[in-house]
């Protein structure tokens, strides 16, 4: 009897630790419960030098957080008793927990096989320390296991949050940290041939989480998003979204002189943009975020100050070509009239292939990234088929970048890049041999928000463009290997900057603003100069 007594007080206990409470959400309190007892843990553990949840300065910043406002947190919704829910991210997977999946007791008391799927889990909780920052930017992810005893969570990197909860850290999988060969291991190794080894440069977001997770309920084949953003006391306020548009806009695009079942959009008219015997000012503008829940007010705030600045500089309405989010998100089309989603890569390389390749196309071509950045610089455009997995068709990496701007045939071509990490493309530029016009323009702290598109908003059209970089300091110019500085010497538009006699405005407007009709005996000049050059 007493067994049986003891049998039905154990099933109690553990049916009051369920993983699923019968409301939608958790409650707040259970959330920052577990919200502070990950803050704690971050700030008590050291902060190592590589390796760790955070890189070492964001590390210390967030065991600095956790003595005032903390960050913002995000929790999965609950699943259904029985369900569990998995962590996505845009480089795969994102299961390798700080240590081994903690097991949970089934009703049998047996634990249960371990699988090769990604680990799944009662709930997931992310702490971001920079909300609203453009992504992306390190975050702490941790995996929450219910009915678990204390001692098979308590270890070096799990912690027991008491009623049979467990915190787990959680990196990414197959991480650079993970790989990298470390200095000192191996047999044999004299400090002589340690000394002449090459000092490796400080990690830039290896093993670190930069993305919020896509959490889907395991069992769940829809993929839809279980993770939200919650207000609790003491932490930071949850950044809000841009809203999102309805997609009916779209039936203006529609081709109705074909008998078509469905409404397809009008494609960008690319052979409008180069015209025989004119060359132009062009423009490339890609902003948005990766997903709705990470595209923010001020992406459309920048887009839209970067386009009012191109059109006060000349560039004409039909050469700014705008890359903005998703369809439903255009919301900018109001002010800027035809943006095109940043679901179009294939659009995107066209674009930039035809105004390169074509002769005397491009007087200036500028482009301005603000998009959400992965740590080794690939861009990740938008989430198009809602896996949370980032496709070869949902990512530019700065490989083809740099590919579709090679050997380009416009006079200059300035990048101007608001991202989260522009030192891998910056890194590439600098020994680039095949760039010798392309002039890359950063912000030398990556705070996000609108301060770079802010500071360029000001640029005025008799302005130099060394003259406004320089009196700042905070923004820097990277040039290409051989490339000339003269190249930021001269106005967007590409008028001189010290002429003399001063050019007038009307004749600046008429001589580099827009478009000029390029003399006749120049442009075969150069066609047949290029003619050998193709046969060789």
């Amino acid at each position: 009897m007493a067994a049986l007594l003891l049998a039905l007080a154990t099933a109690s206990l553990a049916g009051s630790c369920a993983a699923a409470p019968s409301g939608s959400r958790f409650s707040e309190a259970r959330v920052a419960r577990w919200a502070a007892a990950a803050l704690r843990h971050v700030a008590v553990t050291p902060c190592p030098e590589r390796g760790g949840l955070l890189p070492r300065p964001q590390c210390q910043r967030l065991a600095r957080l956790s003595q005032g406002s903390g960050p913002a947190v995000y929790v999965s919704e609950p699943a259904r008793p029985g369900h569990k829910v998995r962590a996505l991210l845009p480089d795969g997977w994102g299961d390798r927990p700080g240590a081994p999946p903690v097991p949970s007791r089934n009703q049998s008391g047996s634990l249960p096989r371990p699988s090769v799927t990604p680990s799944a889990h009662d709930a997931v909780l992310v702490l971001d320390p920079s909300p609203g920052a453009n992504f992306g930017h390190p975050l702490l992810l941790f995996y929450v296991d219910f009915n678990v005893s204390p001692r098979r969570c308590r270890s070096r990197d799990r912690l027991y949050l008491g009623s049979y909860e467990c915190l787990t850290p959680a990196q990414r999988s197959h991480c650079e940290n993970q790989l990298k060969r470390r200095p000192g291991r191996g047999k044999g190794r004299s400090q002589r041939s340690a000394g002449r080894m090459r000092r490796e440069e400080p990690p830039v977001g290896l093993c670190e989480i930069h993305f919020l997770p896509m959490v889907v309920v395991a069992q769940d084949p829809r993929h839809l998003q279980r993770l939200h953003c919650m207000d609790l006391r003491g932490f930071s306020q949850c950044p809000q979204p841009l809203p999102h548009v309805s997609s009916s806009s779209t039936a203006a695009y529609c081709e109705l002189n074909k008998n078509t079942r469905r409404c397809h959009r009008q494609q960008l008219p690319l052979y409008k943009s180069c015209r025989l015997y004119q060359t132009c000012d062009h423009a490339v503008l890609i902003a948005g975020g990766w997903q709705e829940q990470v595209t923010y007010p001020h992406h459309a705030q920048n887009l839209l100050l970067f386009h009012q600045m191109l059109q006060r500089n000349g560039f004409r309405q039909e050469h700014i070509k705008a890359f903005f989010a998703s369809e439903g998100q255009a919301s900018v089309t109001v002010e800027m009239g035809d943006v095109h989603p940043a679901t179009e890569k294939l659009a995107i390389r066209s674009h930039l292939a035809l105004v390169c390749r074509s002769l005397h196309c491009a007087d200036s071509l500028v482009l301005y990234l603000n998009s959400p950045t992965a740590s080794d610089g690939t861009m990740l455009l938008w989430d198009a088929n809602r896996n949370g997995i980032a496709d070869p068709k949902e990512r530019y990496p700065i490989s083809e970048l740099l590919a579709d701007l090679e050997s380009c045939n416009a006079h200059r071509v300035l990048l101007f890049l608001d991202q989260s990490y522009p030192g891998p493309l910056v890194k590439k530029l600098r020994v680039s041999k095949h760039h010798p016009n392309v002039v890359l323009v950063r912000g030398t702290t990556a705070n996000g928000g609108s301060g770079f598109a802010e500071f360029w908003a000001g640029l005025q059209p008799d302005q130099c463009l060394l003259q406004h970089i320089l009196p700042v300091g905070s923004w820097s110019a990277v040039l290409a290997s051989g490339t000339p500085a003269q190249l930021l010497n001269v106005t967007l538009a590409g008028a001189p900057c010290h002429s003399m006699p001063p050019l007038g405005e009307e004749e600046r407007q008429r001589r580099y603003h827009g478009c000029q009709n390029l003399p006749t005996m120049l442009w075969y000049q150069s066609r047949h100069q290029r003619l050998p050059q193709e046969d060789d």
